[in-house]
């Protein structure tokens, strides 16, 4: 299986990326750029950068371009946040470093697109403030959160230490109107570790691609998982629709390394790696429409895949499981092939509650 280009581990380290043979898509943008330095960004580490930030952004012309940010370490107030238009590419130079400022803030973003169409945010680091927050209430400090954008590309970046999530994808709500959900977001060679919430939460959004990346070290606050594709009030008609998860590793997070939660539909999780999560590998519950092939999802201490009620038109194929359910001790078996299910693979794949047209198809246990 190939594996992706970011490989970083969850301790923080220098900055080192190299290009995945996928290409991400740009987006539609003039052709203007602006440094952050010309409009008073300082990038020494102490210095409150935000409005540097935002008078370069706001400087673009009606047909965007680029807001450039040179190496140096940018303090950023995320209760105001760095705010994209669209038309926009933020690039960060791979020695730039954008450091949330500690605040007490229930809801806290370092960049925010809401509403917003063709962005692209690529390159250097987001660094949250977990460990500098002001209260210990609260889940929502956020690196990045695109919220009821469209046409967005987040590439070739590191994203840690965030009192909430990584990257966070949601709908902005109108007001007496339906909301705006995000659309056609990709995700590529990126890593997202260490975050108190999530690495990535994937909420009402859709046509979603996960590509390359690391999700990992989820710890702190619940669910603690690596991808948790949750969309808010499934019952109201929420969904996350269409989301592809493909060639990423996903490990070492304090509960599951991917939720599948009840008004996902339309799921692929694709020649992934999911291990060595504290809980199970891959859990699914009242979602349906999903593909889980190629995968390799071993030495996670609970089940590798779980099954759970409410779960639909799942098939499970050309997998790769063993060492899960790790908690229990070493399993020793002779490697084997198995088409459908039996009690010898129940730390690999476990069905619970009512299941609708779900196919166990062939996968290789060792």
């Amino acid at each position: 299986m190939a594996v992706p280009a970011v490989l970083w581990g969850v301790a923080p380290r220098a900055l080192s990326l190299s290009r995945a043979d996928y290409m991400p898509p740009g987006r539609a943008r003039g052709d203007a750029r602006v440094s952050v330095r010309s409009y008073g960004a300082v990038g020494n580490g102490s210095s409150d950068d935000t409005a540097a930030f935002q008078a370069a952004i706001n400087a673009l012309p009606s047909t965007g371009g680029t807001v450039y940010v040179p190496a140096g370490t940018y303090m950023i107030d995320a209760v105001k946040s760095v705010r994209l238009r669209s038309r926009m590419h933020l690039e960060l130079d791979n020695g730039a470093v954008l450091k949330a400022i500690p605040n007490g803030a229930e809801k806290a973003y370092v960049v925010l697109a809401d509403k917003v169409s063709d962005v692209e945010i690529s390159g250097g680091q987001i660094i949250g403030e977990r460990y500098g927050h002001l209260v210990t209430t609260g889940e929502w400090g956020h690196a990045i959160f695109i919220r009821g954008s469209k046409r967005v590309t987040i590439r070739d970046i590191r994203v840690a230490d965030c009192y909430g999530d990584g990257i966070s994808l949601g709908a902005a709500p109108v007001w007496q109107s339906d909301p705006i959900y995000s659309e056609d977001v990709v995700i590529a060679n990126v890593c997202s570790t260490n975050n108190r919430r999530q690495a990535l939460t994937i909420g009402r959004a859709k046509y979603v691609e996960v590509r390359d990346s690391e999700f990992s070290g989820s710890n702190g606050v619940k669910p603690e998982t690596g991808i948790d594709i949750e969309p808010d009030l499934p019952d109201e008609g929420g969904i996350s629709f269409k989301v592809t998860i493909e060639n990423c590793v996903i490990r070492h997070n304090k509960t599951y390394g991917i939720n599948v939660f009840k008004g996902a539909r339309d799921i692929t999780i694709r020649n992934c790696r999911i291990e060595e999560n504290g809980s199970c590998g891959l859990v699914t519950v009242a979602c349906s429409t999903l593909r889980i092939e190629g995968n390799t999802i071993r030495n996670n201490s609970a089940t590798g895949l779980l099954l759970s009620d409410g779960t639909e038109a799942c098939r499970v194929e050309s997998n790769t499981f063993y060492g899960n359910y790790s908690r229990l001790g070493e399993q020793v078996r002779t490697p084997f092939t198995l088409s459908g299910w039996a009690p010898k693979i129940e730390r690999d794949i476990l069905m619970r509650g009512t299941l609708v047209d779900v196919s166990i198809l062939s996968n290789y246990y060792r």
